[in-house]
């Protein structure tokens, strides 16, 4: 049964955040709020944890997951990353974006879109991922909280815990998010194309 941690939007408890990255260390999955909507997260290294997400999800390996990431320094690590594509990442995060970029050497096989080779990366622009991933040392590996056959992520940490008691470890109730996921944007060619709209404004990303 999932452990249920009210933590402050603004100023995340150390404590409270130092006990949920324990959970992930420990192989825990986690739904936590974002800039954009609430996601499921799990340590980057763990597994059966991934495969506790994409069984949530009901999602294959085809579906990219997410490495959020603390800030730019971080990101550069999991992904190739050109001049003018960089300049374009800097001047959109922190911020409710997903970027699909090719994958570097460090992102595990198995966490790659199979057949493209790439990786969805993000950087949120919210208090308490901030502090989880501070906490962490390293980006968490994460995907959307929207449920099987629904079209909107969940937006209420009661809710989410009362449908997914039993299979995560930990909620953190941090408010309501938005009831709008990312917004994605395909920089694998450079040119950036805008496949999923969300909260994040699509308009500087038109053709």
């Amino acid at each position: 049964m999932a452990q249920y941690f009210q933590i402050h939007p603004v100023n995340p408890q150390p404590r409270l955040i130092a006990r949920a990255v324990a959970i992930v260390r420990d192989g825990g999955v986690i739904a936590y709020p974002t800039d954009s909507s609430y996601a499921l997260g799990c340590h980057i290294g763990d597994k059966e944890a991934v495969e506790r997400i994409r069984r949530i999800r009901r999602v294959g390996d085809r579906h990219n997951l997410t490495l959020v990431c603390r800030d730019l320094s971080e990101l550069a690590l999991y992904a190739r990353v050109e001049n003018e594509v960089y300049r374009l990442l800097k001047t959109f995060t922190p911020g409710p974006y997903t970027f699909i970029l090719p994958a570097t050497r460090e992102v595990p096989r198995r966490l790659q879109h199979p057949r493209r080779r790439t990786i969805g990366l993000r950087v949120p622009e919210h208090p308490i991922t901030q502090a989880l991933l501070a906490e962490l040392g390293e980006p968490m590996m994460s995907s959307t909280l929207i449920m099987p056959g629904e079209d909107m992520p969940l937006s209420n940490p009661e809710e989410i815990r009362e449908r997914l008691e039993h299979d995560l470890d930990l909620v953190i109730d941090g408010g309501h998010c938005d009831l709008e996921p990312t917004t994605v944007v395909d920089l694998v060619e450079g040119v950036p194309r805008v496949t999923r709209q969300g909260k994040g404004d699509a308009t500087p990303f038109a053709a």
